[in-house]
């Protein structure tokens, strides 16, 4: 095999691996651009640059569909050249930016695949690293023809596919994401994610000592502190984590009313039906919601459901809110982290039997009263059926614009061939 054919092979899987990763990587972000936005929150407040927080849903737009982008480019020769580029900026840009979040550990989870993987800052740098072979042979190829196209279909190609994924985010933020990867997702039974499996490893702990001697404070092990030297004076304790155990998908799910009571195991153990209203701030939260979710907490009470509001507002707000719109629900408070996973809604709505969560809503997509007098259970499983239908069409759609993409390729090549 001569070398150019081995090059001409190279490029080949090169363009394959590249365009699915990055196709992988825009549409599991696009699906939840909520996410992606509270992860560049993270990282603005992490470098100091709150100020840049407004931008965080654009940014996650933008990123989302420029990576699914370049992916297409890739794997189908669209504007091969302007992908070329693209993947190379994004691969440069990114492999140093993320050895600088190892190194530094500002936020531990990349966000690089969404919720869909999880990795950490240094297995994002090596998986860059494996990278950049690929992408150096796609952009020392980027001035040869890669199954050339026809301008015209080159750019229609292009965006086609940005105005179909620029809708596909745009419906995940009016609505749900159609995928849900959080521990929260409708079927999850919260009490197993919660728990510890047998045999996983726990966080370990080393005791440190501090004792002082002629103004000079020193640090000690369990082992080694000088406790038959009466000169040293003892200071302080302090238990440092050396190595990180398994952490359950649920670790922080509270529900905790104004006296501190915990309502977590009660509602978890509610062998009935239980509302969770779910709102990280009740005073940016739709105020016609609020208004349903008080029509909602009343039936729950006339039909013996239980009603929980759950929020991580200050009081002066709650109180604020509570008066202006003449709310009679109780408010819980749950931790901010905890609802923004819960659901990317605010609010947004969840319904619980026996620690099952059977549905999930997004605040314009909530029922009424009257819908789930017909029937709870019924109501509930119509409502998935119906959004499982959507996801499924979505799914279709993108499978037949592929496969058209495939049947008009061979016409168009032999035309250039004549």
């Amino acid at each position: 095999m001569t070398t150019k054919k081995i090059f001409s092979v190279l490029l080949m899987v090169s363009r394959i691996l590249l365009g699915l990763v990055f196709i992988f990587s825009g549409f599991v972000k696009g699906v939840d651009p909520l996410g992606s936005a509270y992860k560049f929150s993270d990282y603005f407040n992490a470098f100091n640059l709150g100020f840049l927080e407004h931008l965080a849903l654009l940014l996650a737009y933008v990123m989302s569909a420029a990576e699914f982008l370049i992916g297409i480019s890739l794997l189908f020769g669209f504007r091969f050249r302007t992908g070329a580029w693209g993947v190379s900026i994004f691969m440069v840009f990114f492999t140093i930016l993320t050895f600088i979040l190892a190194l530094t550990n500002p936020v531990t989870d990349c966000g690089c695949f969404g919720d869909a993987i999880i990795m950490t800052n240094w297995q994002t740098f090596t998986k860059n690293l494996i990278l950049l072979p690929f992408v150096y042979i796609v952009f020392r190829s980027r001035a040869n023809p890669v199954d050339p196209w026809p301008a015209l279909w080159s750019w229609g190609g292009i965006m086609v596919f940005g105005i179909l994924f620029f809708a596909f985010e745009i419906h995940a933020v009016k609505h749900l994401p159609m995928l849900d990867f959080r521990p929260y997702s409708v079927g999850s039974y919260i009490p197993d994610k919660m728990n510890v499996p047998e045999g996983m490893p726990q966080d370990e702990y080393q005791t440190v000592l501090y004792y002082e001697k002629d103004g000079e404070t020193k640090e000690f092990t369990e082992e080694n502190f000088p406790w038959e030297d009466s000169t040293w004076h003892f200071v302080n304790t302090e238990h440092k984590l050396i190595s990180k155990g398994y952490e359950p998908p649920i670790h922080d799910f509270t529900i905790v009313d104004e006296y501190d009571y915990d309502h977590t195991n009660d509602i978890l153990s509610d062998e009935g039906f239980s509302f969770l209203m779910v709102s990280k701030h009740i005073e940016k939260a739709d105020e016609e919601a609020l208004l349903l979710a008080d029509e909602l907490a009343s039936w729950c009470l006339a039909s013996g459901h239980s009603f929980y509001f759950m929020c991580s507002s200050v009081d002066e707000e709650i109180d604020r809110v509570r008066q202006e719109l003449n709310l009679g629900f109780d408010i819980y408070t749950t931790d901010e982290i905890t609802l923004k996973t819960i659901v990317r809604s605010n609010p947004g709505l969840l319904l619980l039997k026996s620690g099952t969560i059977l549905g999930k809503w997004h605040y314009t997509d909530i029922p009424l009263t009257e819908d789930f007098q017909k029937g709870l259970l019924s109501h509930t499983l119509s409502a998935q059926r119906k959004a499982l239908e959507k996801c499924s069409l979505g799914v279709i759609i993108s499978l037949f614009l592929l496969l058209s993409v495939f049947i008009l390729y061979s016409p168009i090549r032999r035309y250039q061939k004549l």
